[in-house]
């Protein structure tokens, strides 16, 4: 073992390496790569993507994201495909094979298997002479200078930039499907991340109390309403109970700074107007991000415009937006 290496070189020596491969990517993308996001839009099928190696273990994340962007899309290895996994493929699909020479002997066998079945082929390769990119109908081109690995031999750039070329054919398909974010909400519903994407105000704000008190109300009544609603906070309505402002426990605690008589106190006198609110119906992520950007930890909550209750930053906290 040496240790005398300098660590920190080598892994900033990596990620460059990595990075310029990338970049460089850019300028690789041409009319087949159009061209081949086009024919998977018109598909009736699935996208079928396949590898062996390193490239079978990129082939299965981009079927992740495939299948949570819009497009429907399946793994299949490709020594399994030649072994009876073939079936699984279907006239109207579409196969997007991963290799970084194009020549391994695998791919060699699957290539005039797929063709035969009539299956539209784009190779995702970082070698444009091989004889997967000289077979198939489209060619994504993903070639590198070298590999990060010092003598050249362990897959890491290569699969970087593959993993990348594949993310921008992703992406240029979820923006031509116009895939919303609703729409990926509706494929994670699951963990902080979908909750981000479904849960709503609405869903939350109704197992609070609702604290509220008259414009008129005593500083007694202010004092027990919030006191015994726990959200340290009550809106203050007018006789037809429209919102006409807020009163925190900060603005009782000025309060006793900015009246020497507290005799005949109302809450007209030390409330907040026109304060900040929440329609019911907006994005549990976005009273998150409005409690963060002002500092507070409670939002009142408007149903057609009339105060409906209270959401508090306790609420967010619990369901794990936080």
């Amino acid at each position: 073992m040496n240790l005398t290496k300098n660590i920190k070189n080598i892994a900033k020596n990596v990620l460059r390496e990595e990075a310029a491969a990338v970049l460089q990517l850019a300028d690789y993308i041409n009319d087949d790569f159009e061209q081949c996001v086009q024919a998977i839009l018109a598909i009736k099928g699935r996208v079928v993507v396949t590898g062996i190696g390193k490239s079978a273990n990129i082939a299965t994340k981009i079927v992740a994201t495939f299948n949570s962007t819009g497009t429907p899309a399946l793994f299949m290895h490709a020594a399994d495909a030649i072994h009876g996994d073939l079936g699984m493929i279907q006239s109207e699909d579409f196969v997007i094979c991963l290799s970084k020479s194009g020549n391994t002997p695998e791919i060699k066998v699957l290539v005039p298997l797929l063709k035969r079945k009539g299956t539209q082929l784009a190779a995702l390769v970082s070698n444009v002479d091989s004889y997967l990119a000289q077979q198939a109908d489209f060619v994504l081109n993903a070639t590198i200078e070298r590999e990060a690995c010092p003598h050249n031999l362990a897959p890491t750039t290569s699969t970087t930039a593959h993993l990348a070329l594949a993310d921008a054919l992703a992406v240029c398909l979820l923006e031509s499907r116009n895939f919303s974010s609703e729409d990926f909400g509706a494929l994670h519903p699951g963990g902080s991340l979908g909750k981000r994407l479904y849960l709503k105000v609405d869903d939350i704000y109704k197992q609070n109390a609702a604290p509220k008190v008259a414009n008129d109300a005593t500083l007694k009544e202010i004092i027990i309403e919030i006191s015994s609603k726990r959200l340290g906070a009550t809106a203050v309505v007018d006789p037809a109970g429209q919102l006409t402002g807020i009163i925190t426990d900060g603005d009782l605690r000025r309060m006793l700074s900015n009246f020497e008589n507290l005799h005949g106190i109302k809450a007209a006198d030390i409330m907040t107007p026109s304060p900040l609110t929440i329609d019911c119906e907006a994005y549990a992520a976005e009273a998150l991000a409005t409690m963060q950007q002002k500092n507070i930890t409670q939002l009142i909550v408007v149903k057609s415009g009339n105060f409906a209750g209270f959401v508090h930053l306790h609420d967010l906290l619990k369901e794990g937006l936080v």
